[in-house]
């Protein structure tokens, strides 16, 4: 299986690396802006296949992996922090409530056209937090690159009352929604006994 993962993220590779399935990086340029619309779960299935498509235009064979994770808090969707005031807004936002994250995946066998696709949601209560604790973690420069401006995989997870449902999907990749993509596709992965080999 010659995979690629369609998006930037080192959080989505390093889950991938963990899995112990090989890929390479080829990154998506689309316009990713949210349309309002759009239910949480029908964005980011949207948004993933768009991104899945766009890498596909560069290549002639393989399986292309594609993503989009969002943070929704009150129906309101919390994207990428622009600057410091907006991380904090969100994180002030986020502090002793309740919050979902969806991801969408879309898995696309370039030679056939055939594609796979599915959505996961996670619900996570975030801890009431001291305004001195939410700036000191602002001054990490952790929020600016996440959804939601936190990752639950780095010094915010110390932030995490509980979640419901999959960790994976709060970092970015739920796993076990690609292994059924994956599954779905007719596509083995590392049953030569060797991590990272695939067999068809």
């Amino acid at each position: 299986m010659n995979l690629v993962l369609a998006s930037a993220s080192p959080r989505r590779a390093e889950l991938l690396q963990q899995a112990g399935i090989t890929f390479r990086v080829e990154i998506p340029n689309i316009n990713e802006e949210n349309e309002q619309s759009a239910s949480p779960r029908d964005l980011v299935l949207k948004l993933a296949q768009k991104k899945a498509l766009a890498v596909s235009e560069r290549l002639a064979e393989g399986y292309i992996l594609a993503a989009d994770t969002i943070v929704i808090h009150k129906n309101e969707i919390l994207g990428k922090p622009a600057d410091r005031i907006e991380a904090k807004q969100m994180l002030c936002r986020l502090s002793g409530e309740k919050h979902e994250v969806f991801t969408g995946l879309a898995l696309l066998d370039v030679s056939s056209g055939n594609i796979e696709i599915g959505a996961e949601e996670t619900s996570v209560w975030m801890k009431n937090l001291e305004i001195k604790y939410i700036e000191a973690y602002i001054d990490t420069g952790e929020p600016f690159d996440k959804a939601g401006a936190y990752g639950i995989q780095g010094r915010a997870g110390l932030f995490i009352e509980k979640i419901d449902g999959c960790y994976s999907n709060v970092v970015g990749l739920p796993l076990g929604l690609l292994f059924d993509l994956i599954l779905r596709m007719n596509v083995s992965i590392w049953l030569s006994g060797k991590d990272g080999d695939y067999a068809k």
